[in-house]
């Protein structure tokens, strides 16, 4: 995969500002130039000169700069080579290690158990550590690592070494990213175009167009919000786009729709968060999308307290997947006795699973107002009962449910043909819901959530539930779903 062109751009910045810490370093220490094709032992020596400390700090600041320039110019393979070496032969000495146990089990007293506990840690710290800390320190160093890592994701595959420095640095990354360390920052159309260009660039959910788009975007019934780290000020590493209306929004392209008059922020009562990107790949497993909806939700409140309604309209991007490796007995749940006729009277099949995959045949099935109304009921109550089903690691089965339920929210409503668009139609039917943001109710959510998998849910949503009651996956998710049930009539 090449490389987007902001990162391409953000490349050339910090080459060209490590250029004459690099050109420094080769006439006063006498380095060498760096070249596209360089040997594993000429890497390996640059890596061993820049740890040993040899000429004082302003030399391994220079050195430094020389080998990341020498990463920035390498191919796919070089990198590859100097990510491996980096692994492999900067990781923790084990002699070491075995020694500082040994000293650690023979320790007779607390002060001797301090020391050699401190030994212990120290031992097992890898030599790559100290060199990944020095490039932090270079200009725009701490954008390089996180393109470091965004290769290293890409190469690791099960290498143990490789996935040892991706947790090295991924630790180092949750460090210096600390959400108490970011700055919260409105976009607007008054933002440079620089940063503008990049929201176009990172945009995730719903691509933006054009310009003209985007100014729809950061409208006056529009709000847009970034977080940025003060060592990256031109790069945004997660942004939310707002829209602000009266009531619920059940449709994204009525969101998006650049014809669509301009609404009055003073009449609004809702928020709805309809897209949000992280911007990052290196920083994948350190979310920000978290932190950045409780940041918008209390600076809303603040600036505009007639707000009264914060809620999301997401994707459910998992949704036709699950559909189509779901055993096709446990459609017949899904489906009353009159839809199921009015089915096979429409595809001639026999069972739910089949008739309405027969359905999809139509790739505009969903612009036919009787076959759209007819797979309605089916797919609103098999979604529903999709939101339940938990992945091999005991997590929420869909991506977005996941993050937003472990954010605290609940699950408010699942809108039919929310999204129309190719994508919308391809990953969930068109089917789009919203998540809601209740300021009394969050911790509360996050708490049942992350301790037994509640899913919090809205009246309407449980209604879907009742009409259900069927088998749904294996036993376990049919005791998920009969407790759900059970709920939801007490509830």
């Amino acid at each position: 995969m090449n490389a987007s062109p902001s990162k391409e751009s953000t490349l050339s910045q910090i080459s060209g500002a490590w250029r004459d810490i690099a050109q420094s370093a080769a006439r006063s220490l006498g380095l060498r130039n760096s070249a596209t094709s360089v040997s594993p032992k000429s890497l390996k020596r640059m890596m061993d000169d820049c740890l040993s400390g040899r000429g004082g700090d302003v030399s391994a600041r220079m050195r430094t700069a020389e080998l990341g320039r020498t990463y920035l110019e390498l191919d796919q393979n070089g990198k590859e080579t100097f990510l491996t070496l980096l692994a492999k032969d900067f990781c923790a000495n084990e002699e070491s290690i075995r020694s500082a146990i040994d000293e650690y089990l023979s320790a007779d007293n607390d002060a001797d158990r301090v020391t050699s506990a401190y030994h212990l840690r120290q031992s097992s710290s890898p030599e790559r550590i100290k060199l990944l800390i020095q490039f932090n320190a270079l200009p725009n160093g701490v954008k390089f690592l996180i393109d470091i890592r965004e290769d290293l994701l890409k190469l690791k595959g099960k290498d143990p070494y490789l996935g040892a420095l991706d947790r090295d640095l991924q630790q180092l990354l949750n460090s210096w990213f600390d959400t108490g360390f970011l700055d919260f920052v409105e976009m607007t159309w008054n933002t440079s175009a620089a940063l503008l260009e990049k929201l176009i660039t990172y945009e995730a959910v719903h691509q933006i167009t054009s310009w003209g788009d985007l100014r729809n975007r950061l409208d006056s019934d529009r709000r847009c919000y970034a977080l940025f780290h003060p060592r990256m000020p031109d790069e945004p590493l997660a942004f939310v786009e707002v829209a602000l209306l009266k009531g619920l929004a059940r449709n994204v392209q009525s969101i998006l729709d650049v014809e669509a008059p301009l609404g009055n922020s003073q009449d609004a009562d809702t928020a709805i968060f309809y897209s949000i990107s992280n911007t990052q790949t290196g920083l994948r497993g350190i979310s920000f999308g978290e932190h950045l909806i409780k940041q918008v939700v209390h600076h809303l409140s603040h600036e505009m307290p007639w707000i009264k309604n914060f809620a999301t309209l997401s994707p459910v991007p998992g949704f036709r997947t699950w559909l189509a490796e779901l055993d096709g007995a446990l459609f017949e749940d899904g489906v009353t006795r009159e839809e199921m006729e009015l089915l096979k009277s429409r595809t001639g099949a026999e069972e739910a699973k089949t008739a309405i995959f027969l359905c999809f045949q139509d790739k505009e099935w969903f612009e036919n107002k009787e076959l759209a109304d007819l797979l309605r009921g089916p797919l609103m109550r098999l979604c529903v009962a999709y939101f339940l089903e938990k992945d091999s690691k005991g997590r929420a089965l869909d991506p977005v449910a996941r993050f937003h339920l472990k954010n605290g929210a609940q699950l408010n409503q699942i809108n039919w043909l929310g999204d129309t668009s190719e994508k919308g139609i391809t990953q969930a039917s068109g089917i789009m819901v919203n998540y809601r943001y209740d300021l009394s109710e969050i911790e509360k959510n996050h708490e049942n959530f992350m301790n037994d998998g509640h899913v919090a849910m809205s009246s309407q949503v449980k209604s879907h539930l009742k009409q259900l009651g069927g088998v749904l996956g294996d036993e376990s998710t049919l005791q998920r779903l009969r407790r759900t049930l059970t709920q939801s009539v007490v509830g």
